[in-house]
């Protein structure tokens, strides 16, 4: 998912940290952060040998962090706790699950405040806390990630703790009044309230939307409240966040600060059209609806992959500007545009905004890069593996494999993959890290992409932010009883 880790990992699984500015440690605990990430793509490709390699390793984990030292509650969910649960789910390995719960237990004081939203950091021997670069707040992103984690812990192990603490940051969401479905970026610790005005499907906001549908389908669809509000969420973001370019008509996702576009258009916001494509697949939409989201989905998608299709290297930037309409911020919405062609009878039989484009070069493009690094993120393969299961149209087979070849000639190294600097350069200077998300999710999504097997059917399994799959669960009467699940 969607941060920023650095460090590099060598054959043997260890990490090398290098500065990353936005985190306290950039090796994230030092646990061994790659191998946890890694785990269940080494058994999903087969290589149960390195897997089992990697067994006593994790049994041998304690967890524990000697003060002042804290652990990031979002990555340390997401990555080794969602690593540890999928695995097990995969494997069956009982170790597996005894650390999860271990670890789980050590992070559930990071739900100790006011309002019971989490803390951004939590010493794990200590229970201790402590807030981040963020102060007194919390991003949406981190208090809405870690639903999928605990509640399938809770299903694991009976612990009530587990799904009420989760629980709880839920019906904060269900009795907080929004404007258009949309939920801002910040929102106060102690009092459990919005501090701002911002809206984003980017770094602040991302997984948020991601979870509200995911633990919809993860919990056998027997959750409508998170499922109603991503249908609300879904209606604003297409309404309110998406837009034009002016000269290739590129449909892209933007964030609105105090309702005015910022038209900043974020790598990791491709993974949207996944999103979208997985709920028009899973949902009960009226047909105008499913049409609708299915349209966002395969724009969104079209675009991200253009975005690397114009770079030299053929790999896309971080953070793109996208260029304004000479009539004003709003005149680029798409779902404007969208009215004025139906209205005229759909003329083309395709949509503004799906329409193929040629490939552009610098200074003839829709947008400028304000970052022009590539970091082996995975949200564009995401979101091609997803509308290739969904829809069967083999462009998103082909789009996956100019991704891989570039990967694969842009930056490798003798040992390992490496972030590279400026994606309109080939070649690229290098960057000295390799993110554990590029084995937790771009190397397995893209494996998935050309597997000609079903490996992980997206009718019982749900993939976390961070790529890791959870097979899809129905609570227990006794569970409902005991969780108070409705």
């Amino acid at each position: 998912m969607r941060t920023c880790m650095r460090g590099m990992v060598t054959r043997n699984w260890q990490l090398h940290s290098t500065n990353c500015s936005q985190y306290p440690m950039a090796s994230f605990n030092g646990w061994g952060v790659s191998l946890i990430d890694g785990l269940d793509t080494m058994w999903i490709m087969g290589l149960y040998a390195e897997f089992f390699d990697s067994i006593p390793l994790v049994a041998n984990m304690t967890f524990a962090l000697a003060p002042p030292n804290y652990a990031p509650f979002f990555e340390t969910v997401i990555r080794y706790l969602g690593g540890l649960l999928s695995s097990y789910a995969l494997s069956g390995d009982p170790i597996l699950l005894s650390r999860a719960d271990d670890l789980g237990t050590m992070l559930l004081p990071a739900f100790n405040t006011t309002s019971g939203l989490p803390a951004y950091s939590v010493n794990t021997v200590n229970g201790k806390t402590r807030s981040g670069w963020n102060r007194d707040n919390v991003l949406w992103a981190e208090a809405l990630s870690c639903q999928m984690e605990f509640k399938y812990l809770a299903h694991l192990t009976g612990r009530a703790q587990y799904y009420e603490k989760v629980e709880h940051i839920m019906q904060i969401m269900y009795n907080t009044t929004v404007s258009s479905g949309l939920f801002p970026t910040k929102w106060d610790v102690d009092l459990g309230t919005p501090t701002n005005k911002d809206y984003s499907t980017g770094a602040f906001g991302d997984s948020a939307y991601e979870y509200l549908l995911k633990q919809w389908l993860l919990t056998g669809k027997t959750e409508p409240k998170s499922r109603d509000l991503y249908l609300k969420s879904a209606e604003g973001i297409i309404n309110n966040l998406l837009f034009l370019s002016p000269k290739r008509k590129l449909l892209y996702v933007t964030d609105l600060a105090y309702e005015t576009p910022t038209h900043a258009f974020e790598h990791l916001s491709c993974f949207l059209p996944g999103l979208l494509a997985l709920g028009a697949h899973t949902l009960d939409l009226s047909p105008k609806d499913k049409e609708l989201h299915q349209w966002a989905a395969e724009g969104l998608a079209y675009t991200c992959y253009i975005t690397y299709a114009d770079q030299a290297t053929k790999l896309g930037p971080d953070v793109m500007i996208m260029d304004p309409w000479t009539e004003g911020n709003r005149a680029g919405t798409w779902v404007n545009h969208l009215k004025d062609w139906e209205e005229v009878g759909r003329p083309g039989g395709v949509p503004p905004g799906l329409r193929e484009v040629p490939v552009m070069g610098p200074g003839n493009r829709d947008y400028g890069a304000r970052k022009t690094a590539y970091l082996l993120r995975p949200e564009t393969v995401e979101s091609f593996y997803i509308l290739w299961k969904t829809t069967g149209d083999v462009r998103w087979r082909a789009r996956g494999w100019s991704i891989f070849e570039a990967i694969e000639k842009e930056t490798k190294t003798k040992s390992g993959f490496a972030s590279i600097e400026t994606v309109d350069a080939s070649p690229s200077p290098m960057r000295d890290e390799m993110p554990s998300y590029f084995l937790a999710e771009t190397l397995k999504y893209l494996y998935l992409l050309f597997s000609e097997d079903d490996l992980i059917p997206l009718d019982t399994w749900v993939f976390n932010t961070e790529g890791h799959p959870l097979p899809v669960y129905t609570w227990s009467n006794w569970e409902r009883q005991r969780y108070h699940i409705p």
